[in-house]
């Protein structure tokens, strides 16, 4: 029976260091000698890719190596599942995870690596008020439950990032850095990352994305007209813009930002003054002509501005063209261009002699979005419609700064569709998921929606967060942003069920704690070996609940979160079969050679009745068995019913 954690190092979440080693050595196995890197060899293999200069282009901080080095240490906690804070527990394909997200997105690696298409976050802005977190090199995890209360420790606060500070920037670089460096592995090979940001930070922002994701990969920026009118407040100029910066991890496979479909029937000319000159080769019977049935000789139609020259003659009959024919001109279109509209049945229109073509569109094909977001231009909302939401949905405003979610849905219709995942670990109220959900409502499509939210405490003393802290207590509910995020998750889900009957799509969560794992760790004490020996013989902490194992074996395993999981009493043990049959686990303890029997039993019937295909595991806790004979027994029995995967914990 294989263990699942053998080691303190398995317990752990994804090690991103190993993997980039075994995909290394896959590409370069000459480069490694007794498992390390040769550095001279691999230098020799890439050539003149290799830059040995001490002066390099590119942005450079104080701390950004350590940054680097944190976003590669492997998480030792886990998440702990919540099904008393969440909605629709047992279908729902959404996450609200609370925690620090630094830590969720190491635990994530496993599980959703290459999985996730849209990334949207709007972190703190470094104005000079907002927080920055800063992380704990040595041990973030237990940095955040200290920080959190959920541990005894120097009760850390968060704190503002005054500009007074001598590393104003560099203190929120450190912070962006490691999480962008670990969204990127969560993205689809198609996927995007979006960040709202403001003018402080923007400059900096775009380098550090260049870092991560490499220059080439910058999509664009979205200009987003936040304010219907500027502050009086601002000392030189009325800001009323911010910004959204775009980034692929492969530009060349993401997908183009759409704005809806063109409108079925219109015409788009050929014509486009200010082109380079070109000839365009018409075949028989390619376009439609609304003009009576004539020869039309070969002759300059230029007017104006518009270049036209018909270099063939042409026969008009039964309002199409017999021979095929050239021109010669400014054009939108190339050459390929009008051979695929051909192809593909296109419609191509000459109404009247001059010639002047037309494309008339009848698949309903998408329109790529400007970069200009505007409640004038293309109704995209401001802020101040998002405190409006937020007073509608709670009746006060509970949320500084909250962003609209006609924003967010934008966004996600740009981007994203069926059966995608929306990931946002600077969650806030949750707008994101309102977005999510909109859209879903509009086109009827499945898209998830995964929210991180760190339960920052609220100050009662700030006039901004009073209001927020207020309506938490009234409802009797702890005191923390995180607390906000999922009020706002159960509001907009009813609400939308309420106003929309007929909808069918997802508006539940499920909802997780970042906690500590519930692997125990050798931690002997001096004074009494024997117990510490003792006490090390249990592979799990006294304290865990099976469901929390049950979830933590599905972080360590790389499967869904929100994967189905059913279960069965036998011989008074609890028995899980998870993701239809993929995997079996029974974590309860004292299994005697009878309860072997009927376990073994139920599960083989179990697994034959799903006929899963593909390999099947089943695991059980390490000490669990009263005795060899009952491990033993079981163990044989399931492998002679076709399990050969069996593991404990």
């Amino acid at each position: 029976m294989e263990k699942i954690v053998a080691s303190d190092r398995e317990a752990r979440s994804a090690d991103i260091v190993t993997e980039n080693l075994e995909q290394l050595k896959a590409l370069f196995p000459q480069a490694f000698t007794d498992g390390k890197v040769d550095f001279q060899v691999l230098r020799q293999i890439l050539g003149d890719a290799v830059d040995d200069s001490e002066e390099k282009y590119g942005l450079n901080w104080h701390g950004k190596r350590r940054a680097r080095q944190l976003s590669l240490t492997p998480s030792t906690g886990t998440l702990r599942p919540c099904p008393e804070d969440s909605v629709d527990w047992e279908t729902t394909q959404n996450l609200m995870i609370e925690g620090d997200n630094l830590e969720v997105l190491k635990l994530l690696q496993k599980s959703y690596a290459g999985k996730v298409k849209l990334i949207y976050i709007d972190p703190p802005y470094n104005t000079g008020k907002d927080f920055v977190y800063r992380d704990d090199y040595r041990d973030n995890l237990r940095n955040y439950l200290e920080l959190t209360g959920q541990v005894d420790g120097d009760n850390r606060k968060l704190s503002s990032n005054a500009e007074s500070s001598g590393r104003f920037h560099t203190d929120w670089l450190n912070m962006m850095y490691p999480r962008l460096l670990l969204s990127r592995h969560l993205l689809k090979p198609d996927g995007v990352l979006l960040i709202s940001i403001d003018d402080t930070e923007v400059h900096n922002l775009r380098a550090v994305c260049d870092d991560v994701f490499g220059s080439e990969n910058f999509c664009g920026t979205f200009v987003w007209e936040k304010k219907k009118k500027p502050s009086f407040l601002d000392r030189n100029m009325g800001t009323v813009t911010d910004y959204i910066v775009a980034y692929a991890k492969n530009r060349s496979l993401a997908p183009p930002f759409v704005a809806g479909s063109v409108e079925e029937g219109k015409k788009y000319p050929f014509n486009n003054a200010g082109n380079p000159e070109s000839v365009l080769s018409f075949p028989p019977r390619s376009v439609k002509f609304s003009c009576p049935d004539q020869q039309v000789t070969a002759q300059d139609m230029s007017q104006g501005n518009i270049v036209t020259e018909l270099l063939d003659d042409v026969r008009i009959e039964a309002g199409s063209n017999v021979d095929e024919f050239r021109l010669r001109g400014e054009w939108r279109y190339s050459q390929a261009k009008l051979d695929e509209f051909i192809a593909n049945g296109a419609e191509i229109v000459i109404s009247k002699v001059p010639f002047r073509p037309n494309y008339i569109n009848r698949s309903g094909e998408m329109k790529k979005t400007s970069n200009l977001l505007s409640h004038r231009v293309n109704g995209i909302p401001t802020n101040e419609d998002a405190t409006q939401e937020m007073r509608v949905l709670f009746g006060m405003d509970v949320m500084s700064y909250p962003k609209p979610s006609g924003l967010v849905k934008y966004l996600v219709r740009s981007i994203s569709t069926n059966d995608d995942i929306v990931l946002d670990f600077f969650a806030g109220s949750g707008t994101t998921a309102n977005g999510v959900l909109q859209q879903n409502l509009d086109d009827g499509l499945a898209r998830r929606y995964f929210l991180v939210q760190l339960p920052e405490v609220l100050d009662i003393n700030s006039k901004e967060q009073q209001l927020a802290a207020s309506f938490l207590k009234s409802q009797g509910q702890p005191n923390n942003i995180a607390e906000l995020t999922k009020e706002y998750l159960r509001r907009i889900g009813s609400d939308i069920r309420e106003k929309n009957p007929m909808f069918v799509g997802d508006v539940g969560f499920r909802a997780f704690k970042l906690d500590s794992t519930n692997i125990r760790k050798w931690e002997p004490e001096p004074d009494n070996l024997e117990a510490s020996l003792e006490l090390s013989i249990q592979s799990l902490n006294p304290d865990c609940s099976k469901a929390g194992v049950l979830f933590e074996l599905l972080i360590r395993l790389g499967l869904d979160l929100c994967i189905s999981i059913d279960d069965r009493i036998v011989a008074g043990k609890s028995i899980y079969s998870v993701g239809g049959g993929i995997l079996f686990a029974c974590l309860d303890m004292a299994i005697t050679v009878s309860d072997a029997e009927l376990i073994g039993q139920e599960i083989i019937a179990w697994h034959e009745s799903l006929t899963k295909a593909g390999d099947v595991t089943c695991v059980f806790r390490d000490n669990a068995f009263v005795d060899d004979v009952a491990k033993i027994n079981l163990t044989t029995f399931l492998q002679e019913g076709g399990i050969s995967s069996i593991k404990s914990i």
